[in-house]
């Protein structure tokens, strides 16, 4: 047998070898897969109850009258919606907390995008001394406990004049979005490649409009899921304004919340509790899951490497 029979005969073995491993492990892969995808299942329901579980016994209680708020049942025997109607009673103020919370929020939200949108596409573009060093500078910023400063931006707030204005909420509402939205932005900036606005200049357009018009309308789902992650914190607020306002026409709605008396002044109205809170959670809960496909893409795009 000659050199050139042994090596096509050896080829062959090792191409049927090969073959035959692959639909072993392709036959074992299908053994295989049903397990994971129930596994799979099993584990993102459990995630799902887990989470989803406070908030339907926040709603539950809701709907439970005074006389069976401390029932473990899964359903009240006797729905009602009268703790909707406390929550709104005159007393309460609690629409103007929740007008509070969102001019609050959106104001936060808007000024630290735009903010942060520029800071973070400068940053990731620009080469300059120390840009590493500034980066971690904007990070280290977020990481101070409020708890530690409240005292003193109640001092300077205080001789501001700036206590029970809605400055005293947003300023520092945004001493700590900014940092989070520049680190955010600046990662997905950086994964963006150059020759997208080196193609447009030469196309003839400015830097700038390179930027409004190729840039932005690709960068829109990470601006877009930094914009609700924001916009979630501003709302969810608390330690800063339940410091700097006591002016209850100026409370956001956390505030309220947790003064909130409904129609009792004697008795802890639970129910009327979880109602307020239901009202406080609804528009986080829509707002996520009428946008939720832009947060996925906004989140998977910005852990992709070019």
């Amino acid at each position: 047998m000659s050199t050139e029979d042994v090596s096509a005969s050896l080829a062959s073995a090792s191409s049927s070898a090969a073959r035959d491993a692959a639909q072993t492990a392709i036959r074992g892969n299908r053994k295989k897969t049903p397990w994971v995808g129930i596994w799979s299942t099993v584990g993102i329901g459990f995630i799902v109850i887990y989470c989803l579980a406070p908030f339907y016994w926040m709603v539950v209680s809701s709907l439970r009258p005074d006389d069976e708020i401390f029932e473990n049942t899964w359903w009240p025997r006797h729905p009602t919606f009268d703790n909707y109607g406390a929550v709104f009673s005159s007393g309460n103020h609690f629409g103007r907390g929740l007008i509070n919370s969102l001019i609050v929020s959106v104001v936060v939200t808007v000024v630290a995008l735009v903010v942060a949108t520029f800071a973070s596409y400068a940053l990731a573009r620009l080469d300059f001394r120390g840009k590493s060093a500034l980066l971690l500078v904007v990070l280290a910023t977020s990481m101070f406990p409020l708890v530690a400063i409240i005292v003193p931006l109640l001092k300077n707030f205080s001789d501001w004049g700036w206590t029970n204005t809605y400055q005293a909420m947003i300023i520092p509402d945004l001493s700590f979005s900014l940092p989070l939205a520049v680190w955010n932005l600046t990662s997905f900036f950086r994964q963006m490649p150059q020759e997208l606005e080196q193609s447009a200049m030469v196309d003839g357009c400015t830097p700038g409009q390179a930027f409004r018009k190729i840039i932005l309308p690709i960068a829109a789902p990470g601006i877009f899921t930094t914009a609700i992650i924001i916009f979630i914190g501003a709302w969810n607020e608390f330690l800063v304004a339940v410091t700097m306002i006591i002016n209850s026409n100026m409370q956001p709605a956390t505030v309220m919340l947790s003064k909130f008396t409904g129609d009792s002044q004697f008795n802890t109205p639970f129910g009327s509790q979880m109602a307020a809170g239901v009202i406080m959670t609804l528009p986080l809960v829509i707002m996520v899951l009428l946008f939720q496909r832009r947060i996925v893409a906004g989140l998977a795009a910005g852990g992709i490497k070019q």
